[in-house]
Protein backbone atom coordinates (compact mmCIF):
# COMPACT_ATOMS: atom_id res chain seq x y z
CA UNK A 1 0.00 0.00 0.00
CA UNK A 2 1.06 3.31 -0.58
CA UNK A 3 1.57 5.76 2.40
CA UNK A 4 -1.29 8.68 3.61
CA UNK A 5 0.99 10.35 5.44
CA UNK A 6 -1.03 13.66 4.97
CA UNK A 7 -4.25 11.04 5.97
CA UNK A 8 -2.37 10.20 9.38
CA UNK A 9 -0.63 13.77 10.58
CA UNK A 10 -4.64 14.61 10.05
CA UNK A 11 -5.85 12.41 12.39
CA UNK A 12 -3.29 12.66 14.67
CA UNK A 13 -3.82 16.63 15.03
CA UNK A 14 -5.21 16.79 18.14
CA UNK A 15 -2.09 15.37 19.97
CA UNK A 16 1.34 17.71 20.18
CA UNK A 17 2.21 17.26 16.03
CA UNK A 18 4.80 20.15 15.36
CA UNK A 19 4.63 21.70 12.00
CA UNK A 20 7.41 24.06 11.62
CA UNK A 21 9.94 23.05 8.91
CA UNK A 22 13.22 23.44 10.97
CA UNK A 23 11.82 21.84 13.73
CA UNK A 24 10.86 18.40 11.36
CA UNK A 25 14.64 19.17 10.38
CA UNK A 26 16.23 18.56 13.77
CA UNK A 27 14.01 16.11 14.94
CA UNK A 28 14.57 13.88 11.82
CA UNK A 29 18.63 14.24 12.81
CA UNK A 30 20.72 12.67 15.22
CA UNK A 31 24.78 12.56 15.45
CA UNK A 32 25.48 10.56 12.24
CA UNK A 33 27.53 13.50 10.94
CA UNK A 34 30.14 12.15 13.03
CA UNK A 35 31.06 10.15 9.84
CA UNK A 36 31.47 11.84 6.85
CA UNK A 37 30.28 8.22 4.90
CA UNK A 38 26.90 8.82 7.09
CA UNK A 39 26.93 12.39 6.20
CA UNK A 40 27.37 12.42 2.49
CA UNK A 41 24.05 9.54 2.17
CA UNK A 42 21.56 10.77 4.97
CA UNK A 43 22.17 14.66 5.15
CA UNK A 44 19.02 15.16 3.49
CA UNK A 45 17.16 13.11 5.43
CA UNK A 46 13.33 14.53 6.91
CA UNK A 47 10.25 13.45 8.50
CA UNK A 48 7.05 14.43 6.95
CA UNK A 49 5.92 15.74 10.86
CA UNK A 50 6.72 14.78 14.15
CA UNK A 51 4.59 14.17 17.48
CA UNK A 52 5.45 14.20 20.78
CA UNK A 53 2.82 11.50 22.74
CA UNK A 54 2.54 12.43 26.49
CA UNK A 55 1.40 8.91 27.80
CA UNK A 56 1.46 5.07 26.24
CA UNK A 57 -1.81 5.61 25.46
CA UNK A 58 -1.66 8.37 22.70
CA UNK A 59 2.03 6.11 21.82
CA UNK A 60 -0.65 3.17 21.17
CA UNK A 61 -2.70 6.08 19.37
CA UNK A 62 0.03 7.02 16.72
CA UNK A 63 1.18 4.06 15.85
CA UNK A 64 -2.53 2.18 15.64
CA UNK A 65 -3.21 5.29 13.20
CA UNK A 66 0.05 5.06 10.93
CA UNK A 67 -0.66 1.46 10.90
CA UNK A 68 -4.17 2.19 9.65
CA UNK A 69 -2.58 4.44 6.54
CA UNK A 70 1.07 2.83 5.85
CA UNK A 71 2.89 5.88 7.38
CA UNK A 72 6.74 4.59 8.42
CA UNK A 73 6.96 5.68 12.42
CA UNK A 74 10.83 6.50 13.35
CA UNK A 75 11.05 6.84 17.03
CA UNK A 76 13.89 9.06 19.23
CA UNK A 77 14.60 10.06 21.94
CA UNK A 78 17.74 12.98 22.37
CA UNK A 79 19.35 12.09 19.39
CA UNK A 80 22.75 11.49 20.66
CA UNK A 81 23.35 8.38 18.95
CA UNK A 82 25.50 8.47 16.02
CA UNK A 83 24.80 5.41 13.54
CA UNK A 84 22.12 7.00 12.15
CA UNK A 85 19.65 5.22 14.67
CA UNK A 86 16.91 8.13 14.62
CA UNK A 87 16.99 9.14 11.39
CA UNK A 88 13.36 8.89 9.13
CA UNK A 89 15.13 7.27 5.98
CA UNK A 90 11.57 6.97 4.59
CA UNK A 91 10.29 10.28 5.90
CA UNK A 92 6.83 9.75 6.96
CA UNK A 93 6.24 10.26 10.98
CA UNK A 94 8.93 10.76 14.00
CA UNK A 95 7.79 10.08 17.35
CA UNK A 96 9.53 11.83 19.98
CA UNK A 97 9.24 10.81 23.31
CA UNK A 98 10.45 14.07 24.88
CA UNK A 99 7.30 14.12 27.15
CA UNK A 100 7.13 10.61 28.28
CA UNK A 101 10.25 12.09 31.21
CA UNK A 102 8.71 10.41 34.30
CA UNK A 103 10.88 8.19 36.88
CA UNK A 104 7.76 6.50 38.18
CA UNK A 105 9.54 4.42 40.91
CA UNK A 106 12.85 4.13 42.92
CA UNK A 107 13.76 0.81 44.98
CA UNK A 108 16.84 0.23 46.38
CA UNK A 109 19.00 -1.46 43.67
CA UNK A 110 16.56 -0.70 41.16
CA UNK A 111 14.38 1.89 38.83
CA UNK A 112 11.10 2.26 36.84
CA UNK A 113 10.43 5.35 34.39
CA UNK A 114 9.72 6.29 31.12
CA UNK A 115 11.55 6.38 27.91
CA UNK A 116 11.68 10.01 27.98
CA UNK A 117 14.01 10.49 30.99
CA UNK A 118 17.21 11.73 30.82
CA UNK A 119 19.93 9.50 32.03
CA UNK A 120 21.08 12.38 34.59
CA UNK A 121 17.37 12.55 35.71
CA UNK A 122 17.06 9.17 36.44
CA UNK A 123 20.82 9.22 38.06
CA UNK A 124 19.75 12.41 40.50
CA UNK A 125 16.63 11.63 41.63
CA UNK A 126 17.54 7.60 42.48
CA UNK A 127 20.34 9.30 44.22
CA UNK A 128 17.92 11.83 46.18
CA UNK A 129 15.27 8.62 46.77
CA UNK A 130 17.55 6.04 47.54
CA UNK A 131 21.32 6.83 47.35
CA UNK A 132 22.03 4.39 44.56
CA UNK A 133 22.90 5.13 40.99
CA UNK A 134 22.60 3.98 37.63
CA UNK A 135 25.27 1.07 37.11
CA UNK A 136 26.49 2.65 33.38
CA UNK A 137 25.52 5.61 31.13
CA UNK A 138 26.96 7.44 27.93
CA UNK A 139 28.89 10.17 28.20
CA UNK A 140 25.73 12.30 26.59
CA UNK A 141 24.23 11.47 30.22
CA UNK A 142 23.23 15.50 30.06
CA UNK A 143 21.11 15.32 27.38
CA UNK A 144 20.36 11.48 26.44
CA UNK A 145 17.46 10.01 27.27
CA UNK A 146 17.13 5.99 28.81
CA UNK A 147 15.18 4.66 26.05
CA UNK A 148 17.28 6.07 23.68
CA UNK A 149 20.65 4.77 25.36
CA UNK A 150 18.85 1.21 25.35
CA UNK A 151 17.28 0.90 21.85
CA UNK A 152 20.60 2.40 20.35
CA UNK A 153 23.15 1.95 22.85
CA UNK A 154 25.90 -0.38 23.85
CA UNK A 155 27.67 0.59 27.01
CA UNK A 156 29.17 3.33 29.04
CA UNK A 157 30.79 4.84 31.98
CA UNK A 158 30.46 2.03 34.24
CA UNK A 159 31.00 -0.54 31.67
CA UNK A 160 34.43 -1.11 33.16
CA UNK A 161 32.91 -2.80 35.89
CA UNK A 162 29.32 -3.98 34.61
CA UNK A 163 29.90 -4.61 31.61
CA UNK A 164 28.09 -4.02 28.37
CA UNK A 165 24.32 -2.79 28.51
CA UNK A 166 22.59 -6.10 26.64
CA UNK A 167 24.70 -8.06 29.65
CA UNK A 168 22.84 -10.63 31.74
CA UNK A 169 21.21 -8.03 34.77
CA UNK A 170 22.04 -4.91 33.28
CA UNK A 171 18.30 -4.40 32.18
CA UNK A 172 15.69 -5.94 34.46
CA UNK A 173 12.16 -5.39 32.80
CA UNK A 174 11.34 -3.48 29.60
CA UNK A 175 7.45 -2.69 28.22
CA UNK A 176 6.87 -2.77 24.38
CA UNK A 177 4.16 -1.23 22.49
CA UNK A 178 3.59 -3.29 18.90
CA UNK A 179 2.52 -1.66 15.67
CA UNK A 180 -0.51 -3.52 14.32
CA UNK A 181 -4.11 -2.86 13.75
CA UNK A 182 -4.51 -3.32 17.46
CA UNK A 183 -0.86 -2.49 19.19
CA UNK A 184 -0.29 -4.88 21.61
CA UNK A 185 1.62 -4.05 25.37
CA UNK A 186 3.89 -6.86 26.42
CA UNK A 187 6.54 -7.21 29.10
CA UNK A 188 10.01 -8.28 28.50
CA UNK A 189 12.12 -9.90 30.59
CA UNK A 190 15.05 -12.28 30.82
CA UNK A 191 15.93 -14.15 27.08
CA UNK A 192 13.10 -11.46 25.42
CA UNK A 193 15.06 -8.17 26.55
CA UNK A 194 17.34 -8.80 23.66
CA UNK A 195 14.56 -8.78 21.38
CA UNK A 196 14.48 -5.02 21.43
CA UNK A 197 17.12 -3.69 23.20
CA UNK A 198 19.60 -2.34 20.52
CA UNK A 199 17.32 -2.65 18.16
CA UNK A 200 16.81 0.87 16.94
CA UNK A 201 13.31 0.69 17.67
CA UNK A 202 12.53 -1.55 14.31
CA UNK A 203 10.64 -3.74 16.25
CA UNK A 204 8.57 -2.51 18.64
CA UNK A 205 8.36 1.07 21.10
CA UNK A 206 9.74 0.96 24.33
CA UNK A 207 7.18 2.59 27.03
CA UNK A 208 8.60 1.75 30.11
CA UNK A 209 12.17 0.50 31.55
CA UNK A 210 13.00 -0.86 34.64
CA UNK A 211 17.12 -1.01 35.52
CA UNK A 212 19.09 -2.06 38.04
CA UNK A 213 21.17 0.56 40.66
CA UNK A 214 24.26 0.43 42.54
CA UNK A 215 25.12 2.05 45.67
CA UNK A 216 25.96 5.73 44.83
CA UNK A 217 29.99 7.48 45.64
CA UNK A 218 30.57 11.09 45.15
CA UNK A 219 33.62 9.39 42.46
CA UNK A 220 36.95 10.76 42.36
CA UNK A 221 37.88 12.00 38.72
CA UNK A 222 41.12 11.83 37.88
CA UNK A 223 43.79 12.53 35.08
CA UNK A 224 46.77 10.46 35.14
CA UNK A 225 49.84 10.82 32.32
CA UNK A 226 52.72 8.79 30.89
CA UNK A 227 55.03 9.60 28.05
CA UNK A 228 54.28 5.74 26.29
CA UNK A 229 51.13 4.83 25.05
CA UNK A 230 51.44 0.86 25.55
CA UNK A 231 52.17 1.59 29.01
CA UNK A 232 49.11 2.89 29.75
CA UNK A 233 47.09 0.49 28.08
CA UNK A 234 49.23 -1.71 30.53
CA UNK A 235 48.21 -0.02 33.03
CA UNK A 236 44.61 0.51 32.54
CA UNK A 237 44.46 -3.31 32.34
CA UNK A 238 46.10 -4.09 35.14
CA UNK A 239 43.84 -1.04 37.07
CA UNK A 240 40.86 -3.03 35.64
CA UNK A 241 42.40 -6.39 37.24
CA UNK A 242 42.41 -4.78 40.46
CA UNK A 243 39.06 -6.19 42.01
CA UNK A 244 39.47 -4.61 45.41
CA UNK A 245 39.45 -1.13 43.66
CA UNK A 246 36.51 0.40 42.58
CA UNK A 247 35.85 1.91 39.25
CA UNK A 248 33.40 3.68 37.16
CA UNK A 249 35.94 4.67 34.60
CA UNK A 250 39.14 3.81 32.79
CA UNK A 251 40.03 5.78 29.65
CA UNK A 252 43.55 5.93 27.51
CA UNK A 253 44.20 8.66 25.47
CA UNK A 254 47.00 8.26 23.10
CA UNK A 255 49.01 11.18 22.36
CA UNK A 256 48.73 14.02 21.43
CA UNK A 257 44.88 13.54 22.13
CA UNK A 258 44.84 15.29 25.29
CA UNK A 259 46.86 18.46 23.89
CA UNK A 260 45.57 18.79 20.55
CA UNK A 261 41.68 18.30 21.71
CA UNK A 262 41.03 18.83 25.57
CA UNK A 263 41.31 22.67 25.62
CA UNK A 264 41.41 22.72 29.93
CA UNK A 265 43.81 19.48 30.47
CA UNK A 266 46.20 21.04 27.44
CA UNK A 267 47.92 23.67 29.57
CA UNK A 268 48.93 20.87 32.20
CA UNK A 269 50.60 18.12 29.09
CA UNK A 270 52.59 18.56 25.75
CA UNK A 271 51.97 16.53 22.67
CA UNK A 272 53.52 13.83 23.44
CA UNK A 273 51.62 13.13 26.90
CA UNK A 274 49.39 9.89 26.95
CA UNK A 275 46.41 10.32 29.37
CA UNK A 276 44.42 7.89 31.30
CA UNK A 277 40.80 9.64 32.80
CA UNK A 278 39.38 7.57 35.75
CA UNK A 279 36.60 7.37 38.09
CA UNK A 280 37.54 6.08 41.31
CA UNK A 281 35.12 5.47 44.78
CA UNK A 282 36.54 7.15 47.23
CA UNK A 283 36.86 4.52 49.69
CA UNK A 284 39.69 2.34 47.01
CA UNK A 285 41.60 6.19 46.64
CA UNK A 286 43.91 4.39 49.26
CA UNK A 287 44.11 1.55 47.01
CA UNK A 288 44.64 3.28 44.08
CA UNK A 289 47.36 6.00 45.33
CA UNK A 290 49.20 2.34 46.76
CA UNK A 291 48.83 1.13 42.98
CA UNK A 292 50.19 4.22 41.43
CA UNK A 293 52.87 4.54 43.23
CA UNK A 294 53.92 0.93 41.99
CA UNK A 295 54.59 2.46 38.64
CA UNK A 296 56.83 5.05 39.27
CA UNK A 297 56.68 6.70 35.06
CA UNK A 298 52.95 7.42 35.93
CA UNK A 299 52.14 10.56 37.25
CA UNK A 300 48.52 11.75 38.56
CA UNK A 301 48.30 15.27 37.13
CA UNK A 302 44.76 15.94 38.21
CA UNK A 303 42.09 14.58 40.67
CA UNK A 304 38.59 16.29 41.26
CA UNK A 305 38.56 16.28 45.14
CA UNK A 306 42.36 18.25 45.83
CA UNK A 307 43.61 20.04 42.91
CA UNK A 308 45.33 23.50 41.83
CA UNK A 309 43.95 23.63 38.60
CA UNK A 310 42.99 27.36 37.78
CA UNK A 311 40.21 26.16 35.20
CA UNK A 312 38.35 23.32 36.33
CA UNK A 313 37.83 20.68 33.74
CA UNK A 314 34.63 19.68 34.18
CA UNK A 315 33.36 15.78 34.62
CA UNK A 316 36.34 13.52 33.94
CA UNK A 317 33.45 11.25 31.86
CA UNK A 318 32.69 13.64 29.31
CA UNK A 319 36.30 13.47 28.17
CA UNK A 320 35.59 9.64 27.29
CA UNK A 321 33.15 7.58 24.79
CA UNK A 322 32.16 9.39 22.63
CA UNK A 323 32.69 12.77 24.17
CA UNK A 324 36.25 12.17 23.14
CA UNK A 325 35.69 12.55 19.04
CA UNK A 326 33.16 15.23 19.96
CA UNK A 327 35.77 17.21 20.90
CA UNK A 328 38.28 16.57 18.52
CA UNK A 329 35.59 17.11 15.77
CA UNK A 330 35.13 20.67 17.01
CA UNK A 331 38.90 21.42 16.52
CA UNK A 332 39.54 19.71 13.38
CA UNK A 333 36.31 18.72 11.40
CA UNK A 334 38.06 15.82 9.37
CA UNK A 335 38.28 13.64 12.54
CA UNK A 336 36.18 10.45 12.42
CA UNK A 337 36.30 7.19 14.12
CA UNK A 338 35.80 3.73 14.80
CA UNK A 339 34.58 1.76 17.44
CA UNK A 340 36.53 -1.67 17.82
CA UNK A 341 36.26 -4.62 20.49
CA UNK A 342 39.95 -5.65 21.05
CA UNK A 343 39.85 -8.61 23.13
CA UNK A 344 41.34 -11.93 24.22
CA UNK A 345 44.58 -12.65 25.72
CA UNK A 346 46.62 -10.92 22.67
CA UNK A 347 44.43 -7.69 23.37
CA UNK A 348 47.12 -5.65 24.13
CA UNK A 349 49.58 -6.63 20.85
CA UNK A 350 46.38 -6.15 18.63
CA UNK A 351 46.34 -2.58 20.37
CA UNK A 352 50.24 -2.32 19.48
CA UNK A 353 50.03 -3.49 16.05
CA UNK A 354 47.56 -0.94 15.23
CA UNK A 355 49.05 1.70 16.84
CA UNK A 356 52.31 1.10 14.71
CA UNK A 357 50.87 0.87 11.49
CA UNK A 358 48.75 3.43 11.58
CA UNK A 359 49.48 6.29 14.22
CA UNK A 360 49.30 9.39 14.05
CA UNK A 361 46.49 8.64 11.13
CA UNK A 362 44.79 6.39 13.58
CA UNK A 363 45.07 7.97 17.11
CA UNK A 364 44.08 5.10 19.72
CA UNK A 365 41.29 5.93 22.41
CA UNK A 366 40.69 2.80 24.69
CA UNK A 367 37.56 2.30 26.70
CA UNK A 368 37.97 -0.75 29.54
CA UNK A 369 34.90 -2.61 29.33
CA UNK A 370 34.36 -6.15 31.15
CA UNK A 371 32.80 -8.84 29.21
CA UNK A 372 32.07 -12.29 30.66
CA UNK A 373 33.71 -11.02 33.78
CA UNK A 374 37.32 -10.91 31.89
CA UNK A 375 38.36 -6.96 30.91
CA UNK A 376 38.66 -6.44 27.68
CA UNK A 377 39.05 -3.25 25.25
CA UNK A 378 36.19 -0.96 23.44
CA UNK A 379 38.61 1.23 20.92
CA UNK A 380 36.68 4.23 19.97
CA UNK A 381 39.68 5.52 17.25
CA UNK A 382 40.14 8.38 15.74
CA UNK A 383 40.72 8.42 12.24
CA UNK A 384 42.11 11.59 10.03
CA UNK A 385 39.31 10.45 7.36
CA UNK A 386 40.79 11.34 3.52
CA UNK A 387 38.70 8.51 1.49
CA UNK A 388 36.32 5.90 2.04
CA UNK A 389 38.38 3.51 0.28
CA UNK A 390 41.42 4.35 2.94
CA UNK A 391 38.63 4.45 5.48
CA UNK A 392 37.62 0.48 4.29
CA UNK A 393 41.27 -0.58 4.53
CA UNK A 394 42.09 0.66 7.94
CA UNK A 395 38.81 -1.79 9.09
CA UNK A 396 39.79 -4.20 7.00
CA UNK A 397 43.40 -4.26 8.67
CA UNK A 398 42.02 -4.34 11.95
CA UNK A 399 39.73 -7.30 10.98
CA UNK A 400 42.90 -8.75 9.97
CA UNK A 401 44.47 -9.53 12.73
CA UNK A 402 41.07 -10.40 14.82
CA UNK A 403 39.76 -6.54 15.98
CA UNK A 404 36.27 -6.42 15.79
CA UNK A 405 34.99 -3.46 14.06
CA UNK A 406 31.22 -2.13 14.84
CA UNK A 407 31.26 0.29 11.89
CA UNK A 408 30.03 3.55 12.90
CA UNK A 409 29.95 4.67 9.14
CA UNK A 410 26.95 2.36 8.32
CA UNK A 411 23.14 3.12 9.27
CA UNK A 412 21.70 -0.94 9.85
CA UNK A 413 21.87 -2.67 12.69
CA UNK A 414 23.89 -5.64 11.36
CA UNK A 415 26.64 -3.42 9.58
CA UNK A 416 27.08 -1.04 12.53
CA UNK A 417 26.97 -4.51 14.61
CA UNK A 418 28.35 -8.24 14.02
CA UNK A 419 27.48 -8.26 10.21
CA UNK A 420 24.89 -10.79 11.58
CA UNK A 421 21.35 -11.51 11.54
CA UNK A 422 19.94 -11.15 15.47
CA UNK A 423 17.39 -13.73 14.73
CA UNK A 424 15.53 -13.09 17.26
CA UNK A 425 14.75 -9.47 16.94
CA UNK A 426 14.11 -10.43 12.79
CA UNK A 427 10.88 -12.67 14.25
CA UNK A 428 10.03 -10.78 16.70
CA UNK A 429 9.85 -7.65 14.17
CA UNK A 430 7.47 -10.34 12.14
CA UNK A 431 5.07 -10.77 14.78
CA UNK A 432 5.43 -7.33 15.89
CA UNK A 433 5.73 -4.99 12.70
CA UNK A 434 4.27 -7.10 10.01
CA UNK A 435 4.34 -4.22 7.61
CA UNK A 436 7.52 -3.29 8.45
CA UNK A 437 6.77 0.22 9.44
CA UNK A 438 9.23 1.11 12.30
CA UNK A 439 12.26 2.80 11.54
CA UNK A 440 12.13 1.02 7.84
CA UNK A 441 15.60 0.44 6.48
CA UNK A 442 17.89 0.02 9.52
CA UNK A 443 17.13 -3.81 9.29
CA UNK A 444 19.08 -5.78 6.44
CA UNK A 445 17.44 -8.94 7.56
CA UNK A 446 14.00 -7.84 6.85
CA UNK A 447 15.14 -6.16 3.75
CA UNK A 448 17.03 -8.55 1.79
CA UNK A 449 17.81 -11.75 3.99
CA UNK A 450 20.10 -12.90 1.32
CA UNK A 451 22.51 -9.66 1.70
CA UNK A 452 26.18 -10.72 1.35
CA UNK A 453 27.50 -7.83 3.20
CA UNK A 454 30.50 -7.19 0.67
CA UNK A 455 29.60 -3.79 0.43
CA UNK A 456 27.31 -1.27 2.34
CA UNK A 457 23.89 -1.61 1.97
CA UNK A 458 21.40 1.04 0.32
CA UNK A 459 18.16 0.90 1.38
CA UNK A 460 15.89 0.97 -1.59
CA UNK A 461 13.68 3.52 -0.44
CA UNK A 462 15.76 6.34 1.33
CA UNK A 463 14.79 9.64 0.22
CA UNK A 464 16.19 11.34 -3.07
CA UNK A 465 18.66 14.11 -2.20
CA UNK A 466 16.70 17.36 -3.63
Amino acid sequence: MKPNVAAAKAALAHLDVEDKEVAIKAASRDFFWYSPVLKDRLDHVTADFVVRPRSEAEVIEILKTCFAHDCPVTTRGAGTGNYGQAMPLEGGCVMHLRHMDKVKEVHPGRVICEPGVLLKDVDATCREQAGHELRMFSSTVATATIGGFIAGGSGGVGSCTWGALRDLGNIIRLRVVTMEAEPRILEFTGEELARVSHAYGTNGIITEVEMPLAPAYDWVEIFVTTDDFMEAAQLAQDLANEDGILKKLVSVYEAPTAHAYFQRVAPHVDEKTTVLGLMIAPHSMDGFLTFLARRPTARMIYRSDDHDWPRNPGPVYEYSWNHTTLRALKVDPEITYLQVRFAGPKQLAMIEQMQCEFSPEVLHHLEVMRESGKVIFAGLSMVKFSTEERLDEIIARHEAIGAMVFNPHRYTLEEGGRQTVDDRQLQFKKEADPKGLLNPGKMIAWDDPNWDYSKMYAYPKLQAAE
